[in-house]
């Protein structure tokens, strides 16, 4: 008993509970980006009748003192404060609370002297109180301070005295100078800030041994500068993504569709990395040198774009680890590596690493020197390859590690897999991720999982992708190109970060391999010739909707979202509004072969509106402006025209 008593701190009254924002009781690190203004929020209370005092503390990573914000009472115990995070990085945070006897005080002197009733002991009280006061006062108030602790002590100012007690310089010291003698101080919590591209951006997938304007012409990094940068800009996106750029082992190459047979000549996989040319930190030799891969992240840079590199943790036969660390991998019986498989098929130009191999540091700091090698290069952002098939220890340990150095550093998960196991890897650090958006296409199943993921946004941020060079998903197979367009559309207006595998989806390619959501002739096994110069409608609304996502601020954030009723389910409409008052209302007909239409519902409420109120709604697609007026508008999409309303909406 006597244990248990020394170990609680008994003159603490104050309990702070349920403290937003934090994950799982901080085990997991809140997420947010550079400007976001952070509401804390806290249950606060005590035992008895006195009045309590809360704080919110908060200080960026680098700085050694806490900034202070005082609480505010909102209702039923329940407390809030904000802070705005300027900066990359982690901030900490808690919450500090304490019995304001100076504060208790004052109530009990107002409304005994509002009853008439005599005060003398309670000025008593109050001179105790001021003294206490001079103990953290400044040099200007400690002499006055001193003065009226000494007139509350002098029976013969009685008057002067309450009168004093009752001013509004009292009121002030009493906040000005807390008596925190017995402060109750929570747990300090964590949250990581995120640069600006974490929360807006637009990705261009592609192949840069596909970049040459020469038909049978292996491209290089310079043809990546001269055909693709320009294109890019034109059409508007940030972010550049290309495969793993690493020499492709010899051993069980594989040949066009995924044949295990490779014919001379043939590139092989980029995913088969390592040969006697190296392996993670080495440059395929045909897409040029380290010189000119340091030459198109600073180009990018120069263009407003990112260069973002693929990190698949597996290897060729020919990889340089397979001799030099045989221990990580899995070694069968007859003494070979255990290459990849997914019963009945098998994968042997590919070695998957093992994390439960005995030399599990080696392996771990390896791979952590891969990616710091690739920061020195200038690369800021990493996409992941099935990071849900390596340890979610390794992640929650190399992720902060790299970030510690380049807080700049973005991490993409490439994880199509449970729900679960997704939400893992973004509470382990992962800064965005890929999602099912690929595998949403009704009007309920897009509003629920948008409903799911934002309820996420403390630690999940989506990136929606309508393909992949992976992925060609039913949906667009045998598509027309109402459906491309319906499909780009909604990516990138109902997420504030998305991506499309570039020359496949702007020439509209639809054709699958037989029962598989896999492209035929997959770029993934051959090199293909663009016409970088092509343009079409999709092109056209790639380009409009890129400067729509720039101009518009209220696209650039996915959590801002309402979904606005219409009696048709093959119309969706959401509205998108920022702190800047930008208002975007969004409407898609979904169905690419029929003209559909209704009368939509805008929450007026939302958009700063009266009934029958008049506004102009400006489609930034084709720049044509409507009159509205209330609630309920009408709206007709024809998919073979246009099949969506991209609206702005402005006052008259």
């Amino acid at each position: 008993m006597d244990s248990i008593i020394s170990s609680i701190k008994g003159q603490q009254r104050v309990v702070i509970e349920n403290i937003s924002p934090q994950l799982e009781a901080g085990r997991f690190v809140v997420k947010a980006f550079v400007g976001d203004v952070i509401r804390v929020e806290a249950d606060i209370f005590l035992d008895g009748h006195d009045l309590l005092s809360a704080n919110l503390l908060y200080k960026f990573s680098k700085d050694n003192k806490w900034i202070s914000v005082p609480m505010t009472f909102t209702k039923n115990d329940h407390y809030e404060a904000y802070f705005t995070v300027l900066d990359n990085g982690f901030y900490f945070y808690t919450i500090e609370s304490w019995v304001n006897q100076a504060a208790s005080w004052e109530h009990e002197m107002v409304m005994k002297t509002k009853d008439g009733q005599h005060v003398n002991v309670e000025l008593m009280v109050g001179a105790n109180i001021l003294e206490t006061m001079v103990k953290i006062a400044t040099k200007e108030d400690k002499p006055e301070l001193k003065s009226y602790a000494k007139l509350f002590r002098d029976n013969k100012h009685y008057d002067e005295a309450v009168a004093f007690a009752n001013s509004p310089q009292m009121h002030q010291w009493i906040h000005q100078y807390p008596d925190k003698q017995h402060v109750t101080i929570h747990k300090e919590l964590k949250i990581w800030v995120d640069r600006e591209r974490a929360a807006f951006s637009s990705w261009y997938s592609m192949f840069p041994r596909s970049a040459s304007s020469e038909y049978n012409k292996h491209g290089t990094f310079k043809d990546v500068e001269a055909n693709v940068l320009p294109r890019m800009k034109s059409l508007g996106f940030d972010v550049l993504y290309i495969p793993p750029i690493h020499p492709i082992g010899m051993q069980f190459r594989k040949g066009k569709n995924n044949s295990t047979t490779c014919s001379g000549g043939e590139p092989g996989v980029p995913y088969g990395i390592g040969s006697e040319l190296g392996g993670h930190t080495a440059i395929h030799p045909e897409l040029g040198t380290l010189n000119d891969l340091k030459h198109l992240v600073t180009t990018c840079k120069s263009m407003g774009i990112e260069l973002a590199m693929d990190l698949a943790i597996q290897c060729s036969p020919d990889h340089p680890w397979a001799k030099e660390h045989p221990e990580w991998f899995k070694i069968r019986p007859d003494g070979t590596i255990q290459y990849a498989e997914n019963p009945p098929k098998k994968y042997q130009d590919i070695y998957p690493l093992n994390f439960e191999s005995e030399n599990w540091q080696g392996l771990w700091q390896e791979l952590k020197h891969v990616m710091m090698t690739w920061a020195e290069w200038g690369v800021r952002i990493i996409r992941v390859d099935n990071p849900h098939t390596k340890a979610f220890s390794f992640w929650e340990w190399v992720i902060p590690e790299v970030q510690a150095e380049y807080p700049d550093m973005i991490f993409l998960a490439e994880a199509f897999t449970k729900p679960l196991v997704m939400e893992q890897l973004a509470k382990l650090g992962y800064t965005q991720s890929y999602t099912y958006f690929t595998w949403r296409n009704s009007k309920r199943d897009l509003i629920a999982y948008m409903n799911e993921l934002n309820g996420q946004s403390a630690y999940m941020r989506p990136n929606f992708w309508p393909n992949t060079h992976d992925i060609l998903p039913y949906s667009l197979q045998g598509g027309t190109e109402p459906m491309f367009l319906i499909r780009y559309f909604i990516a990138a207006t109902l997420s504030a970060n998305y991506g499309i595998f570039g020359p496949f989806y702007e020439y509209m390619i639809n054709e699958a391999n037989p029962g598989k959501e896999e492209y035929k002739n997959s770029e993934k096994y051959e090199i293909r010739h663009w016409d970088w110069n092509m343009e079409n409608k999709l092109t056209h609304i790639i380009r409009m909707t890129n400067k729509a996502r720039v101009e518009n601020t209220a696209l650039q954030r996915t959590n801002n979202i309402t979904f606005c009723d219409i009696q048709n389910d093959n119309i969706l409409a959401y509205l998108k509004t920022a702190w800047n008052g930008n208002r975007i209302l969004a409407i898609v007909n979904l169905d690419p072969y029929n003209t559909q239409g209704g009368y939509v519902r805008i929450p007026l409420n939302l958009i700063g509106k009266h009934t029958d109120e008049e506004y102009i709604v400006h489609d930034l697609l084709t720049e044509a402006k409507y009159f509205w007026r209330g609630e309920f508008n009408a709206i007709e999409l024809n998919p073979q025209l246009m099949p969506m309303h991209l609206f702005r909406i402005e006052d008259l």
